[in-house]
This record gives structure tokens, sequence and C-alpha cells, in this order.
């Protein structure tokens, strides 16, 4: 009886090892980046995005944001607030924020992994904020956005959620090693 015990935790060590080493073979090991994305409008509904001067994206237009400090152990509720801040000068707090999704990107650019949680702001802002050493803003209408140069997954990954948003959370997952075509599935959803 004993022995059947450690035979099974052995033989479901080796199968737990199988999968990952299968893994590790399709994949190569990439760094992990945890970030937040904060949808802004304005009194007319128009989305505040960020036209970035550095990588990420850069020269692309997209909603302001940044990654976690997971030193310190930050949330991304905490990340949402910090970072309406930094980049807009806007105070929120998570009665502000309303988290309708997150999107992971396996090998976004093969460069590394993201994982992203995407935040409406309840608050509206009342203008522009200043250019900073990001990137500058521009409020656009939704059906603009489609048309700007934005990062290529995002038409896939990221804007047909937003417009989703009021519907509940989704969860995305998308392969991108395959930069022209990522394969996307959905992990959750709220219909």
């Amino acid at each position: 009886m004993e022995f059947s015990g450690i035979f099974r935790d052995l033989s479901f060590g080796i199968l737990l090892s199988s999968q990952i080493l299968d893994t590790l073979n399709k994949h190569k090991l990439m760094d992990f980046k945890i970030s937040c994305l904060l949808f802004i409008r304005n009194h007319e509904e128009k989305i505040l995005l960020l036209k970035r001067k550095k990588s990420p994206n850069m020269g692309l237009w997209s909603p302001p944001g940044g990654k976690l400090t997971m030193e310190i152990g930050e949330s991304p509720f905490e990340c949402a607030i910090r970072e309406a801040n930094e980049e807009t000068g806007m105070v929120v707090s998570n009665e502000d924020l309303s988290l309708f999704g997150y999107v992971s990107e396996k090998g976004y650019e093969n460069s590394c992994n993201w994982l992203m949680f995407l935040f409406d702001c309840r608050k509206i802002i009342s203008s522009i904020p200043k250019e900073f050493d990001e990137g500058f803003f521009h409020f656009f209408k939704r059906e603009e956005i489609d048309n700007l140069e934005i990062p290529h997954s995002d038409h896939q990954l990221v804007w047909p959620y937003y417009d989703l948003r009021n519907k509940g959370f989704w969860g995305i997952s998308a392969d991108c090693t395959d930069t022209e075509s990522p394969k996307i599935k959905i992990e959750s959803n709220p219909i």
C-alpha cells in the first residue's frame, strides 16, 4: 500500500516534468512582465492615448499604464492608481477603477511575456495631460483608434474586449510567437 502511494507520486512527478520539458522545448525562456492599462475618457467620451517615445511600443498609440513594482508587492490596483497619477496627474482610488479583464501575451515581440490588467477608469479627465519623458497624449473617438498606429496585437487582444467591458470580466491568453497571427484563447468570459 505504501509502495503504491510512492509510485503514484513518482509517476505524477514524471508526468509533470514531461509537461514542463515539452513546454520548454516549444517556447524559449523569457522575462515575465506584469502591467496595467488604463482606459480614461473625457466628457465627450473620447479615450486618452499616449504616443510612446520608449519601448515597448515606441512610436505607437496605447492607453496609459505601466509595469507593476513587483519588488514591493504592488497589486494591479495599486499600480493603476500610481500610473494614473504619474502619467496623467489624476488622483484616482479603487472606486474609480473597474477591472474588466486581463491579457496574457506569451512571447510578445519574441522578447518577453506580458500579463496586462485592463482597467476602465470611471473618473473623467478634463484636459490633455502634459507631455513627459514617455510620450505625449491625445484624445480619440473609439472608432478612430482602429485606424491609428497601435500595437498590432491590440487590434485582437485589447480593443475588442474594451468594447465588451460592460458585459463583465474577460481573460485572454495569446501565444504571440507568430507575430502575424497570435493564437488566442478566451480563458474567462462573462457570457
